[in-house]
């Protein structure tokens, strides 16, 4: 599953923040660029990235690729455009209750909602992502979660990101449990149930003592090889107490390093 390149910087901002009106001598009145990344964003949820095409798009809306390029100079401006579409469907409430490590945990849940919903946002290239105004606005609401506590504007900056990456890691495991489980025909929890006592038979106890006691109690709890509930909840919760260790130095004034 490769990465998807994003489209030139200077066509994707003029269509994110710009006038999307392209051409409108030859363009068909049925046609939009919201129209156009809503069908995009369909077509990707159900078939990934690497099978996108603006001709497939054009297919899909019973018009000719031409008439896309009128609106969308290509793929991978296109690309840009969805991803800042899904970055609108997180929730953003005003009047999100408790406190930051509550609002924390809101972001981390619309993150990894997110890229369940659309697995093709795991196949973004990291740190160039589209500055759009859906993506503007999620980081200005990811931020002021932590406004307030005492961090540094770069602390903060860097603790949304923290967060927002172990979403996308967990989402990034689910989406390929998932694929495994198509593939396979099989469910985690069944597959665990074939190999694991397939696994007991081979396995050297008095060798590996401890992985062999771990590795048990885990399968047992979970049933599965990767638990992507407990593995985004239980890693949640300890990045939310590592942050709490900053922001109460923070707070007595304690410098780090």
């Amino acid at each position: 599953m490769g990465a998807e390149r994003g489209g030139d910087p200077a066509r994707s901002l003029a269509l994110l923040w710009g006038d999307r009106r392209r051409s409108a001598r030859r363009s068909r009145s049925d046609l939009s660029v919201e129209k156009i990344v809503l069908t995009a964003i369909g077509l990707a949820d159900a078939q990934g990235l690497g099978a996108l095409s603006i001709r497939q798009v054009a297919q899909a809306l019973g018009a000719g690729a031409m008439s896309l390029y009128t609106y969308i100079p290509g793929k991978g401006e296109l690309i840009d455009l969805m991803v800042d579409a899904v970055y609108a469907e997180t929730a953003k409430p005003d009047d999100l209750p408790g406190g930051w490590r509550t609002r924390l945990e809101h972001v981390a849940k619309e993150n990894y909602a997110m890229h369940l919903r659309h697995p093709w946002t795991l196949q973004i290239p990291a740190g160039r992502p589209p500055l759009g105004p859906h993506a503007m606005a999620k980081y200005e609401f990811e931020l002021r979660a932590v406004e307030g506590t005492g961090l540094t504007e770069v602390e903060m900056d860097s603790v949304v990101g923290l967060v927002s990456d172990h979403a996308e890691g967990v989402a990034r495991r689910a989406v390929e449990a998932r694929r495994q489980e198509r593939n396979s025909g099989m469910t985690d929890e069944q597959w665990w149930q074939v190999y694991e006592p397939l696994l007991s038979l081979v396995v050297d106890r008095t060798r590996f003592p401890v992985a062999a006691k771990v590795g048990a109690a885990a399968g047992a709890a979970h049933g599965a090889a990767y638990p992507a509930r407990h593995a985004f909840e239980f890693g949640l919760q300890r990045l939310l107490d590592g942050i709490e260790v900053l922001v109460g130095r923070r707070a007595n004034g304690v410098d780090l390093p």
